[in-house]
């Protein structure tokens, strides 16, 4: 008699920084054989699901097109210098008004839940973001895990200030960019950032956009428990986090938290890419910079990021992956420095970042380039981007591994000189590294996760 049926469905936002660990925790379970893996994601990410077919296929499952208000690669400049600004508070409000619409997820859960109809999952796996995906699971009674990309205490710390939270009312609040031990004007900034966020919800806008989510939502029959302070969390099967305790400040975590560390597939991930190994190991001291997909960079900055190259080279060559679509800032005039290599794609970022005379990562302080450096033992500068970024780029600096420009939302070549040169040749930055490296590995990663995700659906966790 043949077993039963137990699908397993990714769910995610088709964003790199959310898909990249659910792609390969599913990668991990198509290599072992694992039947009925499912991805549910929006159309363009197609290829990249049907791609992880190896003993068992990845069957993709389409969410539609891209809502450009859920996805920041199409946000207008305007909106994008309104997230990105130097206020920590500011470019928080920005992101909640412009994408906190309810209104935007209901095409993409009416989706969802029809995949679930037809595909009947034992299980679903939903990165934090992707609200309609815990409002199918929670609605339909479907247990669910949350795949969460960055701090444990991000996902768990309220932004309100009388929310339901694992963390004390002094602990940072996320996006605040504050560190643990405060001055007493940065507690007060702390306990304002909670009281400001929760002005933002009484907006009149803001207000009847609740409104009409909650009219909508009754009309479909949607369930509000997950909608609850840390209903999300606490009706999880399990929250993974890409993470572990000693790269986040103290606190305790909820029960059904597994820290398993950065999900890194089998390596080399791009084998075929023997030009690029060739030429790092041509190299003696190489620094990767990546400032993630959503960076839009300045013409002026990057002439400064140019500056730096030059005053480092005959010591340090740059890999710089530059989107094609900011090329054209790039010098056409035979000035580029002879110590730069720029590529508009990096067929594997885990390859570069593993390859040993790649020494440092100049980065955006995103979660997983955060996470996945340190996997590789390398030490960071970080330019931090916006929301989580910030709290990612300031543990690091509190924990050694890292140093933060003086002013992010710039490149200032003598800072940035400075910050690389030491990060570059300081033993201690390299040693601590090092000593996270060890904590992300022994976590366990991709196998320990996907170990997780079988024994939750054969009912051994």
């Amino acid at each position: 008699m043949d077993s039963p049926r137990r699908p397993i469905m990714f769910v995610t936002l088709p964003e790199s920084g959310l898909m990249n660990s659910l792609r390969v925790l599913a990668g991990e379970l198509a290599r072992r054989g694992v039947q009925d893996i499912w991805f549910a994601t929006d159309e363009h990410r197609r290829g990249d699901v049907e791609a992880l077919a190896d003993k068992s296929k990845v069957e993709f499952w389409s969410l539609g097109e891209v809502e450009p208000r859920l996805s920041a690669l199409t946000w207008s400049d305007e909106v994008y210098r309104a997230v990105t600004q130097p206020s920590r508070f500011k470019s928080h409000k920005a992101m909640i008004k412009h994408s906190y619409d309810p209104g935007v997820h209901l095409p993409k859960y009416e989706r969802l839940s029809a995949a679930v109809d037809e595909v009947e999952p034992a299980l679903m796996v939903i990165d934090t973001t992707a609200a309609f995906g815990v409002d199918v699971a929670v609605t339909k009674n479907i247990p669910y895990v949350l795949s969460a990309p960055y701090l444990p205490s991000n996902l768990v710390s309220t932004y309100m200030p009388f929310g339901k939270s694992y963390t004390s009312p002094d602990f940072p609040v996320p996006h605040s960019g504050l560190p643990l031990r405060m001055t007493p004007l940065q507690r007060l900034q702390n306990r304002l950032f909670r009281w400001r966020t929760l002005g933002i919800f009484l907006d009149p806008r803001m207000a009847r956009m609740m409104i009409e989510d909650s009219r909508k939502r009754k009309e479909l029959g949607i369930d509000w428990k997950a909608r609850k302070p840390m209903g999300a969390v606490e009706l999880a099967e399990m929250v993974l986090c890409y993470s572990v305790a000693e790269m986040d400040y103290p606190f305790t975590p909820p029960r059904n938290m597994r820290l398993v560390g950065a999900v890194v597939p089998p390596l080399p991930e791009a084998p075929d890419d023997v030009e690029m190994s060739r030429w790092l190991s041509e190299q003696d001291s190489v620094v990767y910079m990546a400032f993630g997909t959503n960076t839009r960079l300045t013409k002026p900055q990057v002439d400064d990021l140019l500056e730096v190259a030059r005053r480092l080279e005959g010591r340090h060559q740059f890999l710089w992956k530059l989107p094609t679509g900011q090329q054209h800032l790039l010098p056409t005039d035979g000035s580029m420095p002879g110590n730069v290599r720029v590529e508009d794609w990096i067929p594997s970022q885990y390859d570069a970042l593993a390859h040993p005379n790649v020494k440092a990562m100049f980065t955006h302080a995103g979660g997983n380039s955060f996470h996945e450096s340190l996997y590789f033992g390398k030490p960071l500068v970080s330019r931090p981007l916006w929301i989580d970024c910030h709290d990612q780029a300031l543990r690091g600096q509190d924990f050694g591994v890292s140093l933060t420009l003086d002013r992010p939302a710039g490149f200032d070549p003598d800072d940035v000189v400075d910050k690389l040169t030491r990060v570059l040749t300081e033993s201690s930055f390299r040693e601590r590294a090092e000593h996270y490296r060890d904590l992300l590995r022994g976590a366990g990663g991709r196998e320990r996760a996907a170990d997780l995700l079988v024994g939750l659906v054969s009912g051994r966790e």
